[in-house]
C-alpha cells in the first residue's frame, strides 16, 4: 500500500534517467564541492540575505511600518536578483553562501569544462535572470524539483544553482 501512495505522493520526476549514480550527473557536474549542485538550504539560506538587504534598501524608498513596504521589499529583490544575476552570475546572498547561478544547457563537457576552471563560466544573461525571478516570485516553481534537485525555473531557463565553495 505504501508504495501505490508513493508513486503519487511523491510527485513526478520529470526526465528521470535510471543510470544517473548522483545528482548532476548528466549535467556534467561533480558530485561533492565546487560545481556541485547546491542543496535546498544554500538556496534557502541565500535567499534570507537577499530579502534582508532588499529590506535595508527598501528604507531608502519607504519609512519603516509602511503599507507598502512589502510591495517595495518585492521591487528592490527583484531588481537586485536580475541585475546581479545579469552582471555577476550570483545575488549578494548567493556570493554569501557559496553558491551561483550557472547555465548548463551546453550539455555536459560545457559545463564541467566551466566547472573544472578551463573555460569561463557563460553569462546567465538579462533574459534569463528575468525569467527566472519572475518565476521565483511564484514560489511554487522554486519548490518543485526534478531528480537532480533542481527547481522548475531552473529547468525553464536552462540554468542551474551550484557551489562555489
Amino acid at each position: 500500500m505504501g508504495r501505490a501512495t508513493g508513486s503519487w505522493l511523491s510527485g513526478p520526476q520529470a526526465g528521470h534517467d535510471v543510470d544517473v549514480e548522483y545528482r548532476g550527473a548528466d549535467l556534467g557536474l561533480p558530485e561533492t564541492g565546487p560545481g556541485s549542485l547546491a542543496g535546498g538550504w544554500h538556496r534557502v539560506a541565500g535567499l534570507m540575505v537577499d530579502w534582508l538587504i532588499a529590506g535595508g534598501l527598501s528604507l531608502l524608498f519607504v519609512r519603516f511600518g509602511s503599507p507598502d513596504m512589502g510591495t517595495v521589499i518585492l521591487a528592490v529583490w527583484f531588481v537586485v536578483g536580475v541585475v546581479t544575476v545579469t552582471l555577476f552570475g550570483f545575488t549578494p546572498g548567493q556570493f554569501a553562501v557559496g553558491t551561483r547561478v550557472a547555465r548548463v544547457d551546453y550539455g555536459p563537457d560545457r559545463t564541467s569544462a566551466e566547472v573544472s576552471g578551463s573555460e569561463h563560466f557563460a553569462a546567465v544573461g538579462p533574459i534569463r535572470a528575468l525569467a527566472r525571478q519572475v518565476l521565483i516570485v511564484f514560489i511554487v516553481p522554486a519548490l518543485m524539483n526534478d531528480y537532480n534537485g533542481r527547481a522548475l525555473h531552473d529547468r525553464a531557463t536552462g540554468t542551474a544553482m551550484i557551489r562555489t565553495r
